[in-house]
């Protein structure tokens, strides 16, 4: 591999001339710069990043830890948080699994943004104690060099079940999700707490995993308890579209008997029809917002932990229960 010595042999110049030169520094006359660009591209010169990083302290790299990459969700998150960066001249690399969190206490990346429950929130303040910059989307930590943009779980989950009660039912199948995810049991936390405002309301749990098919699982139990119209409130999308599919495929029909609201708004819920009923954020906002703060913290600037707001989505999914 070719080296700024061997570039400095060939040019009779110093090691230093040639450092200046390659990053571009006044030190050095155009001529003198120019002849050593031409050597490093003729022997095919290729900058050692490991030891520019260790001289700057920098790498201009964020990492990004997802639990996984599945569903429709992550892509308007991370489009929201490359646009974000890309503005700062800042790349992003996408991590998942536990070797990637090496990348912070190896300093290959300058900071990190987490949506990622493999995360202990011990090693996160660990990190934070070394001096590593971290942005959380999932937990709430409280530490300097950590900063929060949480979505606001109670009020959807308070609009999706308020939602339900209001159009009469007051017997809610409620589909969950992982129990490791902060979402999903701040989402369950909240439609407990409206229920038990209700003397003559109560709900069944359902567990899912988040995805379609612990939806369609969910929906099968639901089709085969099946009395009267029923309200079906699933803590994401994908498990609402689970729970769709299945219930069109039998003789039983959405709006009519079963009745599902879902959480995420993706792009798909709005092609459905009859529409699917769930709670909107923007996943791009969230993304932009959490590249902007984590860079403030890079900086120095102080930040105050942030959230991101909600809106119901009304849909003929559900609708009013003509009780007697």
């Amino acid at each position: 591999m070719v080296s700024i010595k061997d570039i400095a042999k060939k040019a009779g110049v110093s090691i230093s001339t040639v450092s200046y030169a390659l990053n571009g520094s006044s030190k050095v006359t155009d001529e003198t710069c120019a002849r050593i660009l031409a050597i490093a591209k003729e022997l095919d010169y290729t900058p050692n990043a490991a030891a520019r990083t260790l001289k700057k302290r920098q790498t201009k790299i964020i990492g990004v830890f997802l639990t996984d990459f599945s569903g429709p969700f992550y892509g308007l998150l991370l489009q929201g948080i490359k646009e974000g960066l890309d503005r700062q001249g800042y790349e992003v690399i996408v991590c998942s699994g536990e070797q990637s969190h090496r990348f912070l206490p190896e300093r290959m990346i300058d900071g990190a943004i987490v949506l990622d429950a493999a995360f202990s929130d011990k090693e996160l303040l660990q990190h934070a104690d070394r001096g590593h910059k971290i942005v959380v989307l999932d937990r709430e930590l409280v530490h300097p060099n950590i900063n929060q943009v949480l979505l606001d779980n109670k009020a959807g989950a308070t609009l999706a079940a308020e939602h339900a009660l209001d159009l009469g039912y007051r017997k809610l199948y409620v589909v969950t999700g992982p129990q490791a995810s902060y979402d999903a049991n701040k989402r369950l936390q909240a439609v407990k707490q409206v229920m038990d405002r209700v003397p003559d309301a109560e709900y069944t749990e359902i567990e899912g995993n988040f995805s379609k098919s612990s939806g369609e699982k969910a929906a099968e139990r639901i089709l085969q308890e099946y009395r009267e119209p029923s309200a079906v409130l699933c803590l994401n999308d994908e498990m609402a579209i689970g729970v769709y599919n299945t219930v069109m495929q039998s003789e039983y029909r959405i709006g009519e008997h079963i009745h599902i609201i879902g959480f995420d708004n993706i792009e798909l819920s709005a092609y459905m029809t009859p529409r699917l009923a769930t709670i909107d954020y923007s996943k791009h906002k969230w993304g932009a917002l959490a590249a902007e703060q984590l860079l403030k913290i890079i900086s120095g600037e102080a930040v105050e932990n942030e959230r991101i707001y909600v809106t119901l989505v009304p849909g003929e999914s559900i609708q009013l229960n003509e009780r007697p």
